[in-house]
């Protein structure tokens, strides 16, 4: 305990953004590397594709119900001892992946593989946004782009290893070091302890007012925000999982690309540029929102979201078509794992951000349901269905979050903040019912 006159040392939140952002892509291929075992599954085991992408739903949906409360648990304890149970569930999973004979091991290993990621996501973002409230979409994006990117730099010797070895042997490695890495990353994540001298940037209205996580779902306005996030998080949900079939099934996913020097599968190619486009725009859209707004942000991103699924419809089964047109639809989906968490946090305070920022999070899950979906609209090989839908859902949530949200949200927390100065200094800022 500092004495009178002893400045107070406060951990370096740099070196806090940089751990978060290790272990967010460290567990990316939970989700990003799943893609590439769907076929080699199907076509040791005789699974249906619809049976296989059923576990890649119930892992997303583990994943993301139940970051409240593991968020919670890391507002209450702090990041570490969450983040430590993160990865050993990580681990566990793909570890179980790798011995799964039957469709029931496959969904049990999806279960604890999904409460691992979700532990590590939720509590890596809600720590960003509790160490940055003067950059919260930038740091939010930096932390989120490690789950984006993550997987770029591991793509590569995944697809080598489940060509050489065998996916049972790539599950079993990768996740035996994936654990590994995130579980030292743990030991050196403390509570937030903010120096006082740092306060959001004013150019951006936030809230003075601290709602909990079962407060914040009694909130009209919450509700419109996990619409707009489920609505584009659905069509980069069934990106994420579908585009290994759907090279497979327009026949270009082994033809050979040449890209500086290096010549790979266009599949493998195309997963790599992927994710390094959905990881790059996460911190790029979340620092822009910063300094032009949440939503404004949202009206123009959203909007080529679907531009981009409609180029898949239109030129996808061209290989060149499709490296692009899937880049794009990775990059400007993958800006809302920024963008929402950052809003969270300024319309229902910092203090719960962890918590809050998880029960938001629950949209994604939401999104997975529609997987299954897709591969049935999918059967043979029509994938133009399930683009166009995609695209008209992210048309929608673009002018909604502009021309609806943007106002309301606004009204909000102006609201709140003139009910917390009403009440006068020192009191609490904790939400009370009207």
């Amino acid at each position: 305990m500092a004495t009178e006159g002893t400045p107070v040392k406060y951990p370096n939140r740099w070196i806090q953004l940089v751990l978060g952002i290790v272990c967010m892509a460290t567990v990316a291929n939970l989700q990003y590397g799943w893609t590439l075992f769907v076929s080699p599954m199907q076509d040791k085991w005789g699974w249906s594709r619809t049976a296989i992408q059923l576990a890649f739903t119930i892992f997303i949906f583990f994943e993301t119900w139940l970051v409240p409360v593991e968020g919670w648990a890391a507002d209450k304890w702090g990041p570490g001892p969450v983040i430590m149970f993160g990865a050993v569930f990580a681990a566990l999973g793909w570890v179980l992946n790798s011995y799964a004979s039957s469709l029931t091991a496959l969904y049990i290993a999806a279960v604890i593989s999904g409460l691992g990621a979700g532990a590590v996501y939720g509590t890596a973002v809600g720590q960003a946004v509790k160490w940055f409230p003067d950059k919260r979409g930038l740091a939010a994006g930096a932390t989120a782009a490690g789950f984006g990117a993550g997987a770029a730099f591991t793509v590569i010797p995944v697809a080598n290893m489940i060509n050489a070895s065998g996916y049972q042997q790539a599950f079993f490695v990768f996740g035996i070091g994936q654990g590994i890495v995130i579980a030292i990353c743990s030991f050196f994540m403390p509570k937030a302890k903010l120096d006082p001298s740092i306060k959001a940037v004013p150019r951006l209205i936030t809230s003075k007012m601290d709602f909990t996580p079962t407060e914040i779902m009694r909130q009209p306005v919450f509700w419109l925000i996990y619409l707009c996030f489920v609505g584009v998080g659905s069509g980069g949900i069934m990106a994420t999982a579908s585009f290994g079939p759907v090279a497979r099934d327009y026949g270009i996913a082994r033809i050979p690309v040449t890209l500086l020097g290096v010549t790979l599968p266009l599949l493998t190619m195309a997963m790599s540029i992927d994710n390094v486009c959905n990881g790059a725009t996460r911190p790029l859209c979340g620092y822009i929102s910063d300094r032009v707004g949440r939503e404004n942000t949202m009206l123009v991103v959203f909007g080529m979201e679907g531009v981009s699924l409609l180029g898949l419809v239109f030129y996808g089964r061209d290989p060149l078509g499709f490296m692009i047109f899937a880049a794009m639809t990775f990059a400007f989906w993958g800006e809302i794992f920024s963008l929402f968490p950052s809003m969270c946090a300024d319309t229902f305070g910092a203090k719960n951000a962890a918590g809050n920022a998880g029960t938001l999070y629950t949209a994604k899950g939401t999104s997975s349901l529609l997987v299954p979906f897709a591969a049935g609209m999918s059967a043979g090989g029509n994938w133009d269905r399930v683009f166009i839908l995609s695209a008209c859902i992210a048309f929608t949530c673009s002018f909604l979050a502009f021309f609806v949200l943007k106002p309301w949200r606004r009204r909000f927390i102006q609201e709140n903040n003139a009910t917390i100065e009403a009440r006068g200094a020192g009191a609490s800022t904790a939400w009370k019912p009207a």
